[in-house]
């Protein structure tokens, strides 16, 4: 998913830097809104992941401190070395979803040049 993500916003980003007057940019704002719904359902899932696994982390501590047994300390820890990860993935997902917002505030300004250009009068709301 990180390469993906990674990989589409750079599309955009070119796409966003060229001058080719040819581009339609409602077709890729469509586009583009279809994207980031995909991705903001992966951002949810992990989301829930991460909190599951925060949930599952904070009772194996709390039970490896109130019952003195060697197996709920390592439960904590094993728990602890997956949920970082989980944490580092999401925070990923959540930086890279709010830029796809600002391409898209970026795609409709261009899109609004553009049909200021032509004269066929773009609805200025959203």
């Amino acid at each position: 998913m990180r390469k993906r993500l990674v990989e589409y916003r750079r599309r955009i980003d070119d796409l966003l830097e060229s001058d080719a007057p040819d581009l339609d940019w409602g077709e890729i704002i469509d586009e583009h809104l279809v994207q980031v719904s995909f991705f903001q359902h992966e951002r949810i899932v992990h989301l829930l992941v991460t909190l599951a696994f925060a949930l599952m982390e904070l009772a194996s501590a709390v039970a490896a401190v109130l019952v003195p047994q060697p197996i709920l300390g390592v439960l904590a820890l094993l728990l602890l070395v997956l949920l970082v990860p989980y944490i580092v993935h999401y925070y990923f997902l959540e930086n890279e979803t709010q830029k796809l917002y600002a391409q898209y505030d970026r795609m409709l300004e261009r899109a609004r040049e553009q049909e200021s250009l032509r004269g066929d009068g773009f609805p200025a709301g959203n």
